[in-house]
């Protein structure tokens, strides 16, 4: 049997890996996560794990969240594909209170310091694909293949030219933007709060910030560049402690310069807000687009809503009763095959599947993590902890971001230490 203090330094190593290989590798992070798990269900002293657990209301609203899911297995059809959702789930039951009783204050710092080495790693490859040093591989070959752009250098006057519409080799834009908008709030964080910085790490950190601020508008991830302009207005308004007036003149100052620097610089970032924009207005004639999908996602999911608004349709029921929707507003394009799994909505997902019930317990948690970051006195983990559900709620509207392995593994991971109170342990 481990000892305590020889127990405590194997968790917290097997920590900071874990925080390196979150945005790294789901196999090799689950190999973590499992060895984790053992030491924690083997090694006894449950009475202290316990009362940790049920004497924290943001652990507690996670685990019902998830709790909800099981219960909704009772009147749902698609048996089957509520087990996957529980299983996609199992880190809010499981995970998320293990790793609340192993986490260290002193070693929150390693923590973070892993996770952003991994990110600046991912960074340099996507900057070696980018720049065609190194041939696209993994997901950046796999799931995105090299988009063809047309450039009209005068009127008749067209070129050709090539590149990598998603230079991520160990994610796909999706999940990688929205994790790297976090990793620049973190970087942002350091630079203008850390006062004990010195010369050469200050330099380093503002060097990362360009580079990775960059980084984000090359890669086509609509939803987490909107994350990376909301970590940005966050930041202004904790720089100018929630002052409105000198915040909000600096976002109005800040964010155009980002957006059409970004606009001119980047063939991708101007492709896609021109495709958002061109798949809005023609959406009435096809809305076999991009973000047409979403439109048609989010006026099926609200009639399904309507039909069961307390307790919703089930656990596992969203695929059928989609496709139902789908034949009554005479959606072909989401006919039998091409059915999504999720309505690509956070919230559409828990209201139809749970109905307000279920939406009020998701939103709990994000109340107990505003309100125990607004009791922290320290400033880095109050800040952190404001910002990271801010981001996830807004990016939400856009994904079901709690389901996929990376995004739900940063969310668990970080929370498990920034809203613990370590005063009373």
């Amino acid at each position: 049997m481990l000892n305590k203090i020889s127990l405590n330094k194997v968790y917290q190593f097997l920590l900071v890996i874990l925080a390196f290989l979150l945005p790294l590798t789901v196999f090799l992070a689950n190999i973590i996560i499992v060895i984790i798990v053992l030491l924690w269900i083997f090694t006894g002293n449950y009475k202290s794990k316990y009362l940790q657990i049920i004497g924290n209301k943001f652990i507690l609203a996670s685990i019902a969240f998830y709790c909800i899911h099981i219960v909704g297995l009772i009147w749902t059809e698609d048996l089957a594909w509520g087990l996957e959702i529980l299983h996609k789930m199992w880190y809010f039951i499981l995970l998320l209170p293990i790793l609340f009783t192993i986490v260290d204050q002193k070693n929150i710092k390693y923590y973070i310091s892993s996770f952003l080495l991994a990110i600046s790693f991912t960074e340099v490859l996507s900057y070696l694909i980018w720049f065609e040093i190194l041939p696209p591989f993994k997901v950046a070959m796999i799931t995105e293949p090299v988009l063809s752009l047309v450039v009209h250098s005068g009127p008749n006057n067209p070129y050709v030219f090539t590149m990598v519409k998603n230079p991520t080799p160990f994610m796909s834009h999706v999940s990688y933007n929205p994790i790297l908008a976090f990793a620049i709030y973190l970087v942002y964080h350091e630079i203008f709060f850390n006062k004990n910085l010195s010369k050469f790490k200050f330099f380093m950190y503002s060097f990362f910030a360009i580079t990775m601020t960059f980084n984000m508008f090359i890669t086509g991830g609509r939803a987490g560049q909107v994350m990376y302009f909301v970590a940005v207005a966050i930041m202004i308004f904790q720089f100018f402690n929630l002052e409105k007036v000198k915040s909000l003149v600096a976002i109005v100052l800040i964010f155009p310069l980002i957006f059409f620097t970004a606009y001119q610089t980047s063939d991708l970032f101007k492709l896609r807000v021109d495709n958002a924009v061109s798949d809005v207005v023609v959406y009435e004639s096809n809305n076999n687009t991009s973000v047409g999908k979403r439109i048609s996602y989010a006026i099926n999911s609200w009639d399904i809503i309507k039909q069961n608004p307390i307790i919703g349709v089930g656990t596992g029921d969203f695929p059928i009763e989609f496709e139902k929707m789908s034949a009554i507003n005479n959606n072909k394009d989401f006919y039998h095959a091409s059915l999504p799994t999720n309505p690509h909505n956070m919230y559409s997902l828990v209201l139809i599947q749970h109905g307000l019930v279920g939406l009020l317990v998701f939103l709990s948690i994000f109340y107990y993590q505003f309100k125990l970051s607004f009791l922290s006195s320290n400033r880095l983990m109050r800040d952190i902890g404001v910002a990271l559900p801010i981001m996830f709620l807004v990016i939400m509207f856009s994904d079901s971001y709690l389901l996929g392995h990376y995004t739900s593994l940063l969310f668990v991971f970080f929370s498990a230490f920034l809203y613990k109170d370590f005063e009373k342990d």
